[in-house]
């Protein structure tokens, strides 16, 4: 039985965006290899953290959503806990609500990026408009 899954982790702040791009890429192949499927994945960055974990401050937090067999988690988990780049990590399973929302989330954040690419569109003709009718 096939579950969705949102797995975020935390990765050392030492890491250059290549180093990034590897671990994320080393964590996609491993969810679509054992036959899951990638749904969603957000970059949120480099943050601060709450509390220094292994005497950082900082690090670079990632999102994966994913729909999985439930014995793949143990696996995953298995594979952050070995991987000296990662500092924290969490899986949750999603219920039908949680989709629903994870689903309103992503509509909602690429409604936002449109509407924050289009003004900037319309803005610079209305801008020579402007002058020339000076």
């Amino acid at each position: 039985m096939i579950k969705q899954y949102e797995t975020v982790f935390i990765a050392t702040p030492v890491l250059s965006d290549t180093q990034m791009k590897e671990a994320v890429a080393k964590y996609t192949k491993l969810i679509t290899d054992n036959g899951g499927e990638i749904v969603y994945e957000e970059d949120w960055g480099l943050k601060q953290l709450a509390y220094p974990i292994q005497h950082k401050t900082s690090g670079f937090y990632y999102l994966i959503e994913f729909k999985a067999d439930p014995q793949f988690v143990g696996t995953l988990e298995t594979q952050y806990h070995r991987d000296e780049r990662i500092l924290r990590y969490i899986t949750v399973a999603l219920d039908k609500n949680a989709v629903a929302y994870a689903e309103h989330r992503r509509q909602t954040r690429a409604a936002k990026a449109a509407a924050a690419a289009a003004p900037k569109e319309e803005a610079a003709p209305a801008a020579e408009a402007e002058v020339n009718a000076e």
